[in-house]
């Protein structure tokens, strides 16, 4: 990262990371844990919160594509890593080559990963993921039996290891909701037709976040938060993260650009969607939606500056947001939160969720990679 002041970053706190871990895994014991880091760790830093992870106590990481799992092993992070989403084509010879565990949810990606672990002579490592009632990825009940039938067969031959068999909930976080129970059933039904067939996975895994914290029947052998692994909660109508032993790693914040004063009656930003009902004094803050400031929470996305909070004035742009701040003690230069932990009375990802009509896994997770990431609490 360039040195220097910056007008606007990322406070990334790895500590908080590393205990949440901590906090997930003793409530997973003794299934394993997996620590989600797809999306550049949730916008936190691909390799940096896989790190934090591991030396929480993640036994395992996992990524959507496989370009994020080649990252982390070309940049040293060793130990077991699962990619799940493919499409034709995938170079899976690579992913064989560098030891990561790969998905599979139908027969065409049978086929393709065993004809790349053919060519390079090693058995690929795969986890078959059955669809219990999420329909998105995943072989849908009525062809498990076949799939897992030619997974055996290629097994027998030697090119395909079948290490995991797993799913994925669509409502694990309304604990509760009857699709749960549901889910589960489908998943044991499914375990009992693969292990019918011969399959001996190492790792049976169906929980995320939600499930982790709240459903220990959908353990298993191994569990896959992503949200709370960073400190947020995955069910913010049950419970914050402070209640769930979590502590929010990311810190969005910038300098005030400018402050000037504005008449009664002067139209803000964009549209005038806003306009100053008394004279006031009005703050410019270079954060904008592309950095990842949402344009839903126009007129209301919450910001901490001289001692308060305020909304958005008016509409969110590219580049920067507007704050009325009133009378109250702000000079250019100045801190401007959007969102941090909440401990020092700043507003909270969850909080621009709300305001955006959103959820804070979007919060983070679009965090632009144009600003400049500062870690916390790096371990030597």
């Amino acid at each position: 990262m360039t040195s220097g002041v910056r007008h606007a970053e990322v406070v990334v706190d790895l500590a908080a990371i590393r205990a949440n871990v901590a906090t997930l895994a003793a409530a997973a014991a003794p299934a394993a844990t997996m620590a989600v880091v797809k999306a550049d760790g949730y916008g936190h830093g691909l390799v940096p919160a896989a790190r934090a992870a591991r030396a929480g106590g993640a036994s395992w990481l996992g990524t959507a594509v496989l370009a994020e799992a080649l990252a982390l092993r070309a940049a040293g992070v060793d130990g077991r890593i699962l990619a799940w989403l493919a499409a034709p084509g995938e170079d899976w010879g690579a992913a064989v080559t560098a030891d990561v565990d790969v998905s599979a949810y139908a027969d065409w990606q049978l086929e393709e990963i065993a004809a790349a672990a053919r060519a390079v002579g090693q058995a690929a490592r795969v986890h078959l993921k059955v669809d219990t009632g999420l329909g998105r990825g995943g072989v849908m009940p009525a062809d498990w039996p076949t799939v897992v039938a030619r997974a055996r067969a290629l097994e027998a031959e030697g090119s395909v290891a079948v290490v995991g068999v797993w799913t994925h909930f669509a409502y694990a976080d309304a604990p509760g909701h009857p699709t749960i129970a549901a889910q589960l059933a489908v998943f044991d039904e499914a375990l009992a037709i693969a292990a019918a067939a011969g399959l001996r996975p190492e790792v049976r895994h169906a929980a995320n976040s939600a499930a982790t914290l709240t459903l220990p029947a959908a353990h298993y052998d191994l569990v896959r938060p992503g949200l709370a692994v960073y400190g947020l909660s995955p069910v913010p109508e049950v419970a914050g993260p402070a209640e769930l032993g979590l502590r929010p790693a990311m810190r969005l914040q910038a300098r005030v650009a400018l402050v000037k004063a504005a008449p009664a009656g002067h139209g803000v930003s964009y549209g005038h969607t806003y306009t100053t009902p008394v004279p006031t004094r009005l703050a410019l803050v270079p954060l904008g939606y592309a950095d990842g400031v949402p344009r839903h929470a126009s007129g209301a996305g919450p910001v901490r500056v001289g001692g308060r909070t305020v909304p958005v004035a008016g509409r969110v742009c590219m580049d920067q947001v507007v704050l009325d701040v009133g009378d109250a003690a702000v000079t250019a230069g100045d801190l401007a939160v959007l969102f941090g932990d909440g401990s020092q009375g700043e507003p909270t990802a969850q909080d621009w969720a709300e305001a955006a009509g959103t959820i804070s896994y979007e919060i983070v997770t679009r965090v632009s990679p144009r600003l400049p990431r500062r870690y916390l609490s790096e371990e030597p």
